[in-house]
This record gives structure tokens, sequence and C-alpha cells, in this order.
């Protein structure tokens, strides 16, 4: 595609998850902490709302969030891939995080408090590493799916040189000559090494993560 090769795909396909999966954990981490912790008005509401949009479907706001990237002439860039992960818009990974925050002991809390720590410092320093098979299941799924992605990159990506690799993937079809199957093929397969490779690293704490979810202790 106009010069661009497979190394180009992979280090923007890199550049795409990494960003959602820091994005994911950041803003999820941080909202699921509030949900399951703290007291503030009209917590309840918010927390119902965001499960709620777990079952809209994404078609249903695409037009809109395409209208404002391109009045910020963000589109065909990777920042409307990016920018709604560190905003926390993926609900199930907040619901997620909250059920596994819940479950651990508010003595914990009580004790950070006691001890001078305020919210901020409770998260970071307690919460946030005893949440760490919840955090590894977020990042993980984040990754996966972020990777896979095509639709999405579909609308927002126009240049081959920002092409990730499932649109990568779409330039060998050509529809009015022969299509490049073997190079394809070849490719697909080396776009499976890194999922993988990270499903492989974080495996253990996936099914650790998704096991203790949900249960109170």
């Amino acid at each position: 595609g106009g010069g661009v090769g497979f190394p180009t795909f992979l280090v923007n396909s890199v550049v795409v998850a990494v960003g959602a999966v820091i994005g994911n954990v950041v803003s999820c981490s941080m909202a699921a902490y509030a949900f399951a912790r703290l007291r503030f008005r009209f917590s309840g509401v918010m927390f119902g709302f965001a499960l709620v949009t777990i079952m809209l479907p994404a078609h249903v706001t695409l037009i809109p969030q395409y209208v404002i990237f391109q009045k910020l002439s963000l589109v065909d860039s990777f920042v409307p891939l990016i920018l709604p992960k560190l905003l926390a818009t993926d609900s199930f990974f907040v619901f997620l995080m909250v059920q596994f925050i819940r479950g651990l002991p508010r003595d914990l809390d009580e004790a950070a408090t006691i001890d001078g720590c305020g919210p901020y410092r409770t998260f970071w320093h307690i919460v946030l590493p005893l949440a760490r098979p919840a955090i590894v299941t977020t990042s993980i799924f984040t990754f996966i799916w972020t990777w896979n992605d095509f639709f999405s990159q579909l609308i927002y990506l126009s240049s081959a040189e920002n092409y990730t690799i499932p649109m990568g993937l779409r330039l060998f079809i050509d529809e009015t000559s022969s299509s490049s199957y073997g190079a394809m093929f070849a490719m697909s397969v080396l776009s499976l090494v890194p999922v993988v490779l990270f499903f492989a690293a974080f495996q253990r704490f996936l099914v650790q993560g998704v096991a203790t979810t949900g249960l109170k202790g």
C-alpha cells in the first residue's frame, strides 16, 4: 500500500493497543475505586447509568463521536482510538474492577486513613496493588479487542501510513485483480504472535482475576 509495509502496520497496532490498555487501566481503575469506596451524591445513579451503557450498541454513539473528532481535526490519527479509553468509556471494565475492589477488606482503607492517607494515597498504595488480577484481566481483554478491532480503525484511519494490522491485511485483497493470499496469510500468522505472547505472559493473572471478581470477602 504505497510503499508502506508490515513493520509500519505492526508499530501502529502496538501504539494503538498499548495506548488503549494504559487508558483503560488508569481511567477504569480510578472510576471503579470512586464507585466502590467513595461516598458522593448520585454515585448509585451514575454507576447504574454506566452499567446501562454496556447494553448500548457502539454504532449508536459512532456518528456523534465521529462528528466531534472531525470538528477537532483529529480524524485519520490515533487520537480517536485512544482518547475515549482515557475517559472510562468501557463500562464493562469499570464494573469488573468495582466488583473486585468491593471484595477487598475495608479494614485496609481504615488503617490507611488512620496512618494519614487520603483517598488518593489509599488508592495508589493500597487498592491498586491488591487489584492487580483485575487490572491484568482488563489489560488482556483491552489489548486483544483493540488489536483485532477492524471497524473503528476503518472509520477513523484513511492514510496507509496510519493503518494498523487489520487495515493492512485488507490491502492484500484486490477486487479488480488477483489477490496476494500468500502474503496475506503470512501477515495474518505474524499478527497473531503478539497476542499469543501477551496472553501467555499474563494467563495466570487472568484466571485469578476472573475467578475472584464478583466474590465478596
